[in-house]
């Protein structure tokens, strides 16, 4: 049953129930029939036992049985249905002395007074009821065939429930027309889908669907709008990577053949390795910025447990790291952190990945002798690095993948606040730039 279309499942079901409910009522009517044509009959039977019981049956002849069964047979247009009605009168020694010619004669003498009885009378049951004559001595017994009553039954309910078998008949048909009908939009609409090719993700039309299914048809057409930005991302991902990943490999490639072509120039061969190893250095770098995109691309991330952020531990194992970058440029930091932070709770590694890009930024673009500050709280995370300057026309596009400023001198790969803008992202945060009076300022804070 569960393999089966839903069309097919509700016509079974519909076509099931609704003879289930009318065999139910027709045994229902059955019964109620029944029970009241065997108090009609039962009624005859002691009327007519009353009437019988009040004659005098004394002077009874077998002369009297002839004449009245010579009256009886000489009335003109009489049915005269011999399976209706029966009765026979017999004396106080169980003597018939009177029955009606066609079953009563075939009654046998066994009265139970004022009780209806089953007896068998010519290989058929009847039912009886027994009588006294009111002079006390003359039993009376007044019959009716239960088969007769069967069959009167029968014909009153198939009189009653043959129009109602057809209607229902006739229904069940403009049942399985009208459910054909209104799934046949259901029926187009996989058509449709099976037709399409496999890149083909524009929204599904609802038009001639059921109300109850345009919910679903949104629901399609929002994740398959999802399914296609995610896929346009992938391919600008994709294009983007080679194309960024195509410099430095053909740098390294340089290098090794000037390495190779040094011969016995020592000093050649030193400066081409040298470069050789700052360029593989920057690929291992643009490699992992570009493998920690593409997990929070993928939305991997949403699906971690989420663990109480320990900021003072991050930022001093990120100063740590720096350290030696810092000292070089001779770069001061200063912290205001408090607790909770903006961002309490989320991956660590994730929130590390976060700070540490906002600092090597930082460390990258600021000028010898500035100082930068980190401000995190409830409100937001902040990094201003002093003496630093971003062309407002750049602001708008610094979060944007692989976008670098023309002129840089830095080596970078324009991803590092791309992947804080994704990460923020994730913890319902976004980032601004501003120039402010302090500097370069990079802002994490909730959304509104």
């Amino acid at each position: 049953m569960k393999n089966l279309s839903l069309r097919l499942r509700l016509m079974i079901l519909f076509v099931g129930f609704s003879c289930l409910i009318w065999a139910a009522a027709g045994f229902i009517c059955w019964q109620e029939s029944k029970e009241k044509i065997d108090e009609f009959f039962d009624s005859y039977q002691m009327l007519l036992a009353r009437q019988m019981a009040s004659a005098d049956w004394s002077h009874v002849s077998v002369q009297t049985q002839k004449i009245t069964n010579k009256i009886i047979k000489d009335i003109k247009n009489a049915e005269d249905e011999d399976e209706a009605i029966g009765f026979a009168v017999f004396d106080a020694g169980g003597k018939m002395i009177f029955h009606d010619n066609e079953n009563g004669k075939d009654f046998s003498f066994r009265p139970e007074v004022g009780t209806f009885s089953k007896q068998k009378a010519d290989d058929e049951w009847w039912r009886i009821v027994w009588v006294k004559s009111a002079d006390g001595k003359f039993y009376i017994a007044v019959g009716q065939e239960r088969e007769y009553r069967t069959d009167i039954t029968m014909d009153m309910v198939e009189e009653f429930l043959a129009p109602w078998l057809g209607g229902l008949g006739l229904l069940l048909i403009l049942t399985i027309i009208i459910i054909s009908r209104e799934f046949s939009p259901l029926k187009k609409l996989a058509s449709d889908l099976e037709n399409r090719l496999p890149d083909d993700l524009s929204p599904l039309t609802g038009k001639n669907l059921p109300s109850e299914i345009r919910p679903m048809i949104t629901a399609i057409n929002r994740r398959m709008a999802q399914i296609d930005d995610l896929l346009q991302r992938e391919r600008s991902f994709i294009s983007d990577s080679a194309h960024e990943l195509r410099t430095p490999l053909t740098a390294l490639k340089i290098q090794l053949e000037v390495a190779e072509l040094a011969g016995n120039d020592e000093k050649m061969r030193q400066e081409a390795l040298q470069k050789l190893g700052i360029g593989i250095e920057r690929s291992a770098r643009l490699v992992e910025q570009l493998l920690a995109l593409s997990r929070l691309e993928s939305n991997q991330a949403q699906n971690e447990v989420l663990e109480q952020i320990d900021w003072d531990n991050i930022v001093r194992q990120i100063k740590d790291e720096y350290a030696s970058a810092a000292a070089a440029k001779n770069i001061s930091f200063q912290e205001r952190l408090s607790v909770p932070a903006v961002i309490n709770a989320g991956n660590p590694v994730l929130c590390a990945l976060l700070m540490r890009n906002l600092i090597d930024n930082a460390i990258k673009y600021s000028p010898a002798g500035a100082a930068i500050s980190i401000e995190l709280n409830t409100d937001h995370i902040k990094v201003i690095n002093s003496g630093a300057h971003v062309k407002t026309a750049h602001l708008n596009r610094l979060s944007e993948r692989f976008f670098r400023p023309a002129g840089q001198k830095e080596n970078g790969s324009g991803l590092g606040l791309a992947i804080v803008s994704r990460i923020a992202g994730l913890y319902g945060c976004c980032l601004h730039f501003a120039n402010t009076s302090k500097g370069f300022e990079v802002r994490i804070e909730r959304k509104k």
